[in-house]
């Protein structure tokens, strides 16, 4: 990524340099940027046939950085027992619900989970009622369905039980319950089976795989009793009964779940106020359908961004969330500065030539690799716009060199996509006064002063002047917005290498100026093009000689 407000170097060095470590040592080097391009470089990326890099605007660890993607999810047709199995198997003590679309709408915790499973010593015989349907039973005991009717699919709220009394005592329990409801799970015992099906109860299971006769199952059809066989014992089918409810009474509607961009740092000041939820969803903020989970573990030291800095060389100027990202590397060609700090060593080029197109160009040959067509119409345009076709006191014979190499690659006539690239895109001409102060504009802390300095390029001055107050004006904005001791803004000739320099800023700073006034807010700077190697170093004297006194 370039720095922010990009001009056309800032861009264009990106996009080339991703595409050299991808076919190198990074493989999944992807160009960004953090500011919209600016006309001039909307049309090299025309000329060359490239879309924009995607826009970001900060690199701060998000929600969908640090989501598991791969999620288990639960729906509310689910069983116990399928819920649980799928919790353990990810190491998870909750489990996101969607709906059949894919929206989320609760979760299911574990302490969720067990209140189905063993009930209350209180309950009574509300311990025995377990909200399922036939079809679900068998599925989790392993049954054979030896008859079933069609309601199996309906849900019932069956009251269970267990033929563990005589024969006597369970006809008349069967006899004093409603028969609709009853869910009997018996073993081999003839006689309770026959009890059963007589009384017309919902379900009977029959335990270690003992197999009704065939009277028995005459009869339960003539009743519409269903019949279900399982190899497991008695107890073990009892206890699987339990967990074949439906999760649904157990989902929590009360949760919280974050967008896709909300920040870690957002996320963690969140969930200090919130001590009992273990899973958080990651969810799209429209549809609402889950992207992802993460636990409160994955804060802890969550991956950072990887970030290679292109054409600047401070965090001052780079993406916000620069800080905490992980910077690998850093090309540049302007001053370093001190603000620049890395936990590790990283890979730091930074070459006093007139743009970071170039040293990509140089990278390109040392790799003996050409770049696209493309490609190098992008290097090009870098060093033709950062360098003024070679005519800024900052190119260099490199610069010569590269743009006569790249332009071979990419085919295009220099002098032609020169004039056609400065042609383009007049922001004044636009009469946007808030673009032309913020399209190509870089902050910087000198001397313990916060200035900003403003770059364009123009065919002459004809529309500087009619756009004098309203840029007057954006200029103390920019001020008041962003904290800063003063601004200006070089308008640069292109056709006669000659700049203006609106001022807005302290007195004490205006009067060391010692270009030719046009008034005290306006400076003419005869031979003075480059931001870099002459205005900036100029204004940092300046402030050098105010900090001294």
């Amino acid at each position: 990524m370039g720095h922010k407000n990009p001009d056309t170097d800032a861009i264009c060095s990106a996009m080339a340099y991703a595409e050299l470590l991808s076919q190198t040592r990074i493989p999944n080097a992807k160009a960004a940027c953090c500011g919209p391009p600016n006309s001039r470089t909307e049309w090299v990326l025309k000329k060359a046939g490239l879309h924009a890099p995607p826009l970001k605007t900060n690199v701060y660890p998000k929600a969908i950085d640090i989501c598991r993607r791969n999620v288990a999810v639960a729906s509310t047709e689910d069983t116990v027992i399928s819920a649980y199995l799928q919790m353990t198997s990810r190491g998870f003590r909750s489990l996101p619900v969607a709906d059949n679309d894919g929206a989320l709408i609760g979760m299911l915790s574990l302490l969720d989970l067990l209140e189905l499973l063993i009930p209350p010593v209180d309950a009574g015989e509300s311990a025995r009622q377990v909200t399922t349907t036939v079809e679900k039973i068998a599925e989790i005991i392993d049954a054979e369905s030896v008859f079933v009717t069609e309601s199996a699919t309906e849900e019932t709220d069956f009251l269970m039980m267990v033929a563990g009394s005589s024969e006597p005592v369970m006809k008349d329990r069967i006899e004093a319950l409603p028969s609709d409801q009853l869910l009997i799970i018996t073993g081999d015992r003839v006689g309770v089976q026959l009890h059963a099906v007589e009384a017309g109860v919902r379900c009977l299971v029959i335990t270690s795989g003992f197999k009704p006769s065939e009277a028995i199952i005459a009869a339960a059809k003539n009743a519409g009793t269903a019949i279900l066989v399982t190899n497991r014992d008695t107890a073990s089918t009892t206890q699987l009964v339990r967990g074949a409810r439906s999760i649904h009474h157990a989902i929590s509607e009360s949760f919280v779940s974050f967008s896709p961009n909300t920040t870690v740092n957002k996320i963690k000041d969140t969930i200090q106020r919130i001590p009992g939820q273990a899973l958080f969803p990651v969810c799209d903020p429209t549809s609402k359908k889950l992207i992802g989970v993460f636990s409160r573990t994955d804060l802890v030291n969550p991956e950072r961004p990887r970030l290679i800095l292109v054409d600047h060389n401070e965090f001052s100027q780079a993406v916000s969330g620069a800080e905490e990202a992980e910077i690998i590397e850093v090309m540049d060609h302007h001053r370093l500065s001190g603000n620049l700090v890395t936990r590790e060593p990283v890979q730091f080029i930074n070459k006093p030539v007139g743009s970071t197109c170039t040293i990509v160009g140089r990278s390109f040959k040392h790799c003996r690799i050409s770049p696209s067509p493309p490609i190098a119409t992008l290097i090009c345009a870098g060093i033709i716009s950062d360098t003024l076709n070679l005519k800024s006191p900052t190119a260099t014979e490199e610069d010569a060199t590269i743009l006569k190499w790249a332009s071979k690659i990419a085919g295009i006539d220099v002098k032609k996509f020169n004039d056609e690239f400065f042609a383009v895109g007049s922001v004044l001409r636009l009469n946007d006064s808030n673009k032309a102060v913020m399209s190509d504009r870089k902050e910087f802390n000198e001397k313990g002063y916060f200035l900003s300095i403003s770059q364009v390029e123009e065919i002459g001055f004809n529309y500087f002047y009619p756009a004098r107050e309203k840029l007057q004006e954006e200029l103390k904005k920019l001020i008041e917005d962003n904290r800063l001791d003063f601004a200006c803004l070089m308008v640069t000739d292109i056709t006669k290498n000659n700049s203006l320099l609106l001022v807005e800023g302290p007195v004490a700073v205006r009067d060391r100026i010692k270009y030719p006034q046009e008034d005290s807010h306006l400076f003419t700077l005869n031979g003075v093009v480059s931001r870099k190697k002459q205005l900036f170093p100029y204004i940092s004297m300046l402030l050098a000689d105010i900090a001294k006194e």
